[in-house]
């Protein structure tokens, strides 16, 4: 069916639309690209050329090759130059009313034989082609930037679209050496409706001043495994960007709090701090464009300051095999228990105590030591523990994810058990954060939702699994896809967490998939 496609044509030439346009012409394929005026026409040209050159500059052209591609492709502002094209792909600025007028003009000249295609990340693709007289013929085409490197594209069928078209599509995806995932017509489709639910959340906890800047994005890379915090991911993708596709998938994909932008992102895009274009975002970089990040800009300030780091001499733990290889690939010695035996106890300094014990066990620790109990948990509820101990002041959270540590203080919490569980972090040779107590404290906060909203999209058959994972790992460049990464954790413990927060906020969005507890129930994984 690829075959079929013999000539294409790209309207829109910004950093998107010009790359798409290297796509095809890199496969063979000649490709006619429009634009609004000679003015933008030079600017996109000026685009694909710098693109080629740097590929032969880094090897992976060759100065022939560069040549040839630029040969396949034909420069105009009229869009009578689209009438032979087979396919047609729309990289318009993302306003409804622009791909309107694109696509009535599209219909106009093109052959009734032509799929018309939109990039559109997350509007209506329906909508789109019923400003057409061929709503069968139009299809989402939606590839990731940069389009000549990134691997996904997501190809959207509506309710009245042929599949025939969109199987076309599909099979051209693969000639391009692309990886097609097909869905449906939903707001943010795969990539982007589970990627801005989880960068808006990150926003809303530094918005509440729950966690700085600086803090959080360490945490999601040093205890997520991601290859960039969110926050400097917004800045990359551009704030006004983040502001306005999340508004689309609020206002039309069920309006939760999920995707409700958060203040602190539409003050940034007001003040026209966008992020790295303009030199200003959650952080400021030394001048627009550039990718390194001067100082934090927004969000920043720490919620206070934290007692010094003391590490403690004597460590103990208490049923967490975990934390125990942790301290013994740190050469921290600890003594591993798994009872409160008070003799074994006696001049330790802290516990660390395995996550879901019961408020016997404090109570039984709370009378065999004056000790730091330093909680290993995201879940647990850290005051009922310090109550059930009979000593609040002594527990403190000190949650171990990844490469990093989450300590945690209650109302009760003393100075004394902060100052403990940071100084056994940084004898573990972790970053670490102090927050207050809440569910997911920051990592499995912004991690569980997320891998919610997947198994949700998996239940509801929207994309299957592979679908899902290839969206977040070809399109979003995460090193696992949230499938996988159920599986990994085990949908009890991803459970157990989505459960936790869904209690504490009460947010429909937040209520765990049934899907979750079903697997749990049938002892299986995601993918059986």
């Amino acid at each position: 069916m690829a075959d079929e496609i013999g000539t294409v044509g790209v309207v829109g030439l910004g950093t998107m639309g010009a790359g798409i346009v290297e796509v095809f012409a890199r496969s063979g394929l000649p490709v006619t690209a429009l634009e609004i005026d000679d003015a933008a026409l030079a600017r996109g040209r000026d685009t694909l050329r710098a693109s080629t050159d740097r590929a032969v500059r880094k090897g992976k052209l060759t100065a022939e090759q560069a040549a040839g591609i630029l040969d396949r492709i034909t420069f105009t502002t009229d869009y009578a130059a689209m009438a032979g094209a087979d396919l047609v792909v729309e990289a318009a600025p993302e306003r409804m009313a622009i791909k309107h007028a694109v696509f009535t003009e599209l219909d106009r000249v093109c052959g009734p034989h032509a799929i018309l295609a939109t990039n559109t990340s997350s509007l209506s693709v329906t909508e789109i082609a019923h400003h057409t007289t061929r709503p069968h013929r139009v299809v989402g085409m939606h590839f990731f930037n940069p389009a000549p490197v990134m691997k996904l594209v997501e190809v959207i069928g509506t309710v009245v679209a042929d599949q025939d078209a969109v199987d076309t599509v599909v099979a051209l995806c693969r000639r391009l050496g692309k990886t097609p995932v097909e869905v449906g017509d939903r707001p943010g489709f795969v990539a982007n409706y589970l990627l801005l639910g989880y960068l808006n959340q990150a926003a809303w906890l530094v918005s509440d001043g729950y966690v700085s800047a600086a803090d959080l994005d360490d945490a999601m890379r040093l205890g997520a495994g991601l290859p960039m915090g969110p926050l400097t991911l917004m800045d990359l993708i551009g704030i006004d960007t983040i502001v306005e596709i999340l508004d689309v998938i609020h206002t039309y994909g069920g309006a939760s709090r999920r995707h409700a932008c958060a203040p602190l992102l539409r003050q940034l895009a007001a003040a026209g701090r966008y992020g790295r274009k303009s030199g200003h975002g959650f952080y400021r970089y030394a001048k627009a464009g550039s990718g390194a990040p001067a100082a934090p800009a927004a969000g920043s300030a720490s919620a206070g300051t934290e007692p010094a780091p003391a590490q403690p001499a004597t460590v103990a733990v208490l049923d967490d095999p975990a934390a125990a290889a942790a301290l013994t690939a740190a050469g921290v010695p600890a003594r591993e228990l798994s009872d409160v035996d008070k003799s074994a106890l006696a001049g330790v300094d802290l516990v660390v105590v395995g996550a879901g014990a019961d408020a016997a066990t404090y109570a039984a620790l709370g009378a065999a030591t004056d000790a730091v109990l330093a909680v290993d948990s995201a879940t647990d509820q850290l005051a009922a523990a310090g109550a059930a101990s009979g000593r609040p002041g002594a527990v403190v959270g000190l949650h171990l994810v990844g490469e990093f540590a989450e300590i945690a203080r209650t109302v009760g919490t003393d100075d004394a058990a902060v100052a403990a569980a940071r100084g056994l972090a940084e004898a573990l040779g972790r970053r670490s954060v102090v927050v207050d107590e809440r569910a997911g404290l920051v990592v499995e906060a912004l991690l569980v939702p997320y891998l919610n909203d997947a198994i949700g999209m998996l239940a509801s058959g929207y994309a299957d699994a592979d679908g899902i994972d290839h969206a977040m790992t070809l399109g979003c460049g995460y090193p696992e896809g949230p499938i996988a990464a159920i599986d990994r954790l085990g949908p009890a413990a991803v459970l157990a967490a989505a459960r936790a927060l869904y209690a504490e906020s009460g947010e429909p969005s937040r209520a765990p998939s049934p899907l979750l507890a079903q697997l749990v129930a049938a002892g299986r994984g995601a993918r059986g």
